[in-house]
């Protein structure tokens, strides 16, 4: 939020200390919004994050499988699912959804990811309901995963946290939404 970038891990000395293996201590899943770039978002380097990108963070087997990587083969201790304001992607699915108009091409697959997140979002109401709707998205996609059966055993003793958040586009602060271990 500062713009106090350290920019670490990003030398030849890295790439070559993690070009044999690697051991993320962070997952995340975010949107292929191109302002939301977790990796500099969070200021990490080489070999520092798992990411896995798709529009609205809809998910679906790859997706879920991709996020079950870091935790079941190498411990990674955390799952962030990050949402952010004014998406594209949960924007395109409201309207959609709303106007019962599908997307074109498999643009509609991730609308479909994303009903329940409308469904909560149509029942809550909202001044702004493509924000209601991108939040509802991070939160019960992290439910998701934490409530996974592969997941969940990790989640349950503590060693994966799975973490809902928002990032404003305005003042660059990312906000826990959910999952915050105590």
């Amino acid at each position: 939020m500062s713009g106090d970038l350290r920019h670490p891990d990003r030398d030849p000395n890295r790439r070559q200390f993690v070009a044999q293996e690697q051991a993320p201590f962070g997952a995340i899943l975010s949107c292929i919004d191109s302002r939301v770039p977790p990796e500099l978002l969070f200021d990490t380097g080489l070999g520092d994050l798992y990411v896995m990108r798709t529009g609205g963070e809809a998910v679906g087997p790859v997706v879920t499988g991709s996020a079950e990587y870091g935790p079941m083969t190498s411990g990674t201790p955390l799952i962030v699912v990050l949402g952010h304001q004014r998406c594209g992607a949960v924007e395109a699915a409201y309207k959609s959804m709303r106007d019962g108009k599908p997307l074109p091409g498999n643009l509609e697959a991730i609308a479909k990811a994303m009903r329940p997140a409308y469904e909560q979002t149509v029942r809550e109401g909202g001044a702004d309901p493509a924000e209601t709707m991108a939040r509802a998205q991070v939160t019960l996609t992290a439910a998701g995963l934490r409530s996974n059966q592969d997941l969940a055993p990790l989640v349950g003793k503590g060693a994966l946290a799975v973490v809902g958040a928002y990032y404003s586009l305005d003042t660059g602060k990312v906000e826990v939404l959910a999952g915050a271990p105590s």
